[in-house]
């Protein structure tokens, strides 16, 4: 019951407050029970150093969690998050990220995900995420 990313873009426009979508955030690609979100880099992001400051890279991975649930279930329901933990693994500059969610378990109340954030043009992660969701709808 996959999305299209028109429709995932819709769901991200119309579901997040105004600060999350100032991220930029867009739907790159969806699958099944995966969602491939890009950050773009914005020195507005950026902490002292220079490097994406972690509140930026944790709200993105809670957003593509969202849209990774909408793609597993086909459209989107009211949820809400319940935990989310994140290590972050190296720096982020001048370049974006994509954020890749994929749904590890998804029940009828519960929805649990592991996401991978990646500087675009490299392999190894910048940081890590899951999240668990309450599904209230």
């Amino acid at each position: 019951m996959t999305l299209n990313l028109a429709e995932a873009d819709k769901i991200l426009n119309d579901n997040f407050a105004p600060w999350v979508l100032d991220l930029g955030l867009s739907v790159d690609r969806l699958e099944d029970r995966r969602a491939v979100l890009r950050l773009p880099w914005s020195d507005r992001l950026a902490r002292q150093g220079g490097a994406l400051s972690g509140q930026a890279l944790m709200a993105a991975a809670d957003t593509a969690t969202v849209i990774a649930v909408s793609a597993a279930r086909g459209a989107f329901v009211p949820m809400t998050t319940v935990q989310q933990s994140t290590t972050f693994q190296r720096p982020v500059a001048d370049t974006d990220v994509l954020v890749d969610a994929t749904i590890t378990k998804l029940g009828r109340r519960m929805a649990f995900a592991d996401i991978t954030m990646t500087a675009e043009g490299t392999e190894e992660p910048a940081a890590r995420a899951s999240t668990v969701y309450a599904l209230l709808g």
